[in-house]
């Protein structure tokens, strides 16, 4: 999933989006209540996690602002304001759940948990669908009809930005970047090898939809999937 962290302490912006990403999401941090906005509502987030004492705009404000025009994007306020008007005022402005600071990560991972596997019209979060491939997130599995793959964390981060993207061309840099961020190294051949590894497990389920663009890098293409792949 791609989760957008709201945290002005960057001790706990990091903690949460290092716990997050070994969990196998792709999360973005944001630290005041403008810019936060501004990325909720031209995002495509499944889930934000939303502090309410923030500089400038406040998160009761931010998630105000969101819920009027956007009603869908799952929203939990992390916070150490536990008063029950609090809590009161957070839920009835639309958030999804209320968790109160200090928290445990475990806690925020079985609250994810617990959210995604709810049956409430929220499940299209869970399972994301180009043509006739599927991504449950949950599960961190490349699915079609009835078959499914185990993907690793990488392989799963590669096709959910892949499926966030169709059709749009991608370069290895760009894939790079997104996949291990800092830590990539321009000089190696990883990414290749990834996709290599992925293209195969796609394979197993009758799916060949990541074509190389030579010179440039790849393209995820929904419109032939069944196709083969260059």
């Amino acid at each position: 999933m791609r989760i957008l962290v709201i945290e002005d302490d960057a001790k706990i912006a990091r903690f949460l989006a290092r716990g997050l990403e070994a969990d196998g999401h792709i999360t973005e941090t944001s630290a005041d209540g403008s810019s936060a906005l501004r990325r909720i509502l031209t995002g495509n987030h499944d889930l934000v996690l939303l502090d309410l004492m923030l500089p400038g705009t406040d998160g009761f404000e931010v998630l105000h602002e969101v819920r009027c025009v956007d009603n869908t994007t799952p929203i939990f306020i992390l916070s150490a304001r536990d008063s029950v008007e609090d809590r009161v005022r957070g839920l009835d402005l639309g958030a999804d759940d209320y968790i109160t600071k200090p928290f445990s990560f475990v806690e925020i991972q079985a609250r994810l948990r617990s959210f995604f596997r709810r049956e409430d019209g929220r499940l299209t979060a869970r399972r994301f669908a180009v043509g006739p491939l599927v991504l449950d997130r949950v599960e961190r599995r490349a699915v079609h009809g009835e078959a499914s793959e185990d993907l690793t964390l990488r392989e799963f981060q590669l096709l959910e930005y892949f499926m966030s993207n169709p059709r749009q061309p991608l370069t290895r840099s760009m894939l790079g970047d997104r996949v291990w961020g800092h830590q990539f190294d321009t000089g190696t051949n990883v990414v290749d090898v990834y996709i290599n590894h992925l293209r195969k497990k796609l394979r197993r389920l009758g799916l060949e939809p990541i074509r190389t663009l030579r010179g440039i890098g790849y393209q995820l293409d929904v419109e032939d999937t069944l196709g083969g792949s260059s």
